[in-house]
């Protein structure tokens, strides 16, 4: 009895429901990839006690295993916990490389919070349950299944294609592995553009695929200390002046301030396109600030959503608070950070400046965090988002391909900054309502684990053929 139940256990691992609620055994490229994608959600790749460089090592046996050459596959970086995996299928040459790029690292999951082990793949109900199925593990197992289906096949595209998995995306200013190797050994990810499994999910809503997004700029990052110092003294004679009002003071002016409006070549095309799928004065006002109009009304309007206003412009917001050090004593000191979202083209001194205009007391002392760097747009290239387009047609007809900026930030940053157009084009549909990126029971749906397996394929052998 026990040997027909493994054997039924096995027979249903191996099974995935249809659209109708039929099951249906997987197919060999199916099974590779959940099998890939399980191994890498049962090893801890956390910052603070996890190691992707047994990721990486795991990744490169099973792309060894399919038959890549040694030389084409390194596991490397500068910190033995947090190494990244580099390798190459190798093209005739007729064009330059495309790198395809997927980060390794999750940010922290205690057990205690989650309904499921967040370091086992856990699948029910519909869907991957498991820290980093939707960051974005899911998008490494379907690169590494894909470059392994391609390997096997015996494709030679007409350029080099370059797989890289890398540490430190969820690691702020700590370590950064895209970071570490522009910077110390760029010749192995060099490339005419860059894929990035971490950016541009395809949106659903309510069962509904709605567009595929397709990410071509994201926001700067950078917070700034504001402090205000007093010399203190006894809380029992208290005078006017104070440190925590000052700041305070400070603080809600900010909170009163918008940013100047200030959009590119992406969100205009963005808002273009959203317009067609909107309609009356949200449609109206899509299609005035698409037109570069300097529509003051249809701003204002559009700016209630957080998240047009994120598009729109630069937005600066306090997000942490510290003043004095006594019960039963004036504050010395207030402090607070303020963290801003930067526009593409814009100026850290600028923004300090403003900052500084804004809360009007030579007092309040405005102090960046950490230097900044300019990271530009990367062009809405035509052949690029051709490629994309015919693949969304073909895979997903009706399904609009969307460009966005991220209003958060991705490794793409470092690309775009030092030179390499970057496009985030998950093949992962998310729906919209239901982000749990960071949160309690990550999870991303089986079904659209697996045509985004087959989305990415077919889009690497597009691009792969120039």
């Amino acid at each position: 009895m026990m040997k027909i139940n493994l054997f039924l256990i096995a027979i249903l691992a191996a099974m995935q429901f249809n659209a109708t609620g039929q099951m249906q055994k997987l197919s060999g490229e199916q099974e590779l990839a959940r099998s890939i994608f399980k191994e890498l959600i049962e090893i801890n790749t956390t910052h603070t006690n996890g190691n992707t460089t047994i990721a990486a090592r795991a990744m490169a046996k099973r792309l060894l295993d399919a038959g890549f050459a040694q030389k084409d596959v390194q596991v490397i970086g500068p910190k033995e916990m947090n190494q990244n995996l580099i390798a190459r299928l190798h093209g005739s040459g007729k064009a330059k490389p495309v790198l395809f790029l997927a980060h390794l690292d999750v940010v922290e999951a205690l057990l205690k919070d989650w309904s499921f082990d967040p370091f086992k793949l856990t699948e029910q109900d519909g869907f991957f349950y498991g820290r980093g199925t939707m960051d974005i593990k899911d998008g490494a197992a379907i690169l590494v299944a894909d470059f392994i289906r391609l390997k096997k096949e015996g494709y030679v595209p007409d350029r080099d294609l370059i797989l890289a998995l890398t540490a430190g995306e969820e690691a702020a200013a700590d370590y950064n592995g895209v970071n570490w190797l522009l910077n110390s050994r760029r010749d192995l990810i060099d490339a005419e553009f860059c894929i990035n499994m971490d950016a541009g999910d395809p949106q659903m809503k309510n069962g509904k695929r709605i567009s595929r997004t397709v990410q071509a700029s994201e926001k700067g990052y950078l917070s700034f200390n504001l402090e205000v110092k007093n010399p203190g003294g006894h809380s029992s004679l208290p005078p006017r002046e104070n440190a925590i009002y000052r700041l305070a003071n400070g603080l809600v002016k900010l909170s009163n301030f918008d940013f100047p409006a200030q959009l590119n070549e992406v969100t205009r095309t963005y808002f273009d396109k959203v317009a067609a799928t909107e309609s009356g004065q949200l449609s109206l006002d899509m299609k005035a600030v698409s037109a570069n109009r300097l529509d003051t009304a249809a701003i204002s309007r559009l700016s209630i959503s957080p998240y047009y206003n994120a598009l729109i412009r630069t937005t600066c917001v306090a997000t942490m608070l510290e003043g004095g050090h006594a019960a039963n004593a004036l504050p010395q000191s207030a402090k607070a950070v303020v963290n801003c979202r930067i526009m593409p083209g814009s100026k850290s001194g600028e923004i300090q400046n403003t900052l500084i205009r804004v809360l009007a007391d030579s007092q309040i002392s405005v102090a960046p965090v950490t230097q900044f760097k300019e990271s530009p747009a990367s062009p809405l290239n035509p052949a690029i988002m051709k490629k994309i387009e015919g693949v969304t047609n073909k895979l997903w007809p009706g399904v609009i391909v969307l460009p966005i900026m991220e209003v958060g930030a991705t490794d793409g940053f470092y690309l775009r900054a030092a030179g390499l157009p970057t496009y985030g084009v998950s093949g992962v549909f998310i729906d919209e309502d239901d982000v749990r990126a960071h949160g309690k029971d990550e999870r991303i749906g089986v079904k659209e684990f697996y045509d985004g397996l087959e989305y990415e394929y077919a889009l690497i052998k597009s691009i792969g053929s120039n």
